[in-house]
């Protein structure tokens, strides 16, 4: 429940946010062969039913970082009047 808006934790039934968001990691697993099909997400909403299969682990997880903010230095020189800067985009 901690993962909702907290305005709508009181009207929110648990069990089906977490069955949503059981619904959610299985669109997003790694292997698109895992990932359910539409009129399968369709049915697993509307039927009470259906067991949910169990989602497989991320293939990749962050924990928590936060960068610190980069404070500019003396030597830090400003390249551009209107501190616009433009990328060159390269494919790889």
């Amino acid at each position: 429940m901690k993962l909702i808006e907290e305005h709508l934790v009181e009207s929110s039934v648990p069990t089906q946010v977490l069955k949503c968001i059981q619904i959610g990691l299985l669109c997003v697993q790694t292997d698109p062969v895992d990932r359910p099909t539409m009129s399968s997400v369709v049915a697993m909403l509307g039927n009470d039913i259906i067991s949910l299969p169990l989602p497989a682990e991320p293939a990749f997880y962050v924990r928590g970082f936060l960068a610190e903010p980069i404070q500019p230095n003396s030597s830090d020189r400003i390249c551009s009047v209107n501190k616009v800067t433009i990328s060159n985009m390269s494919p790889r």
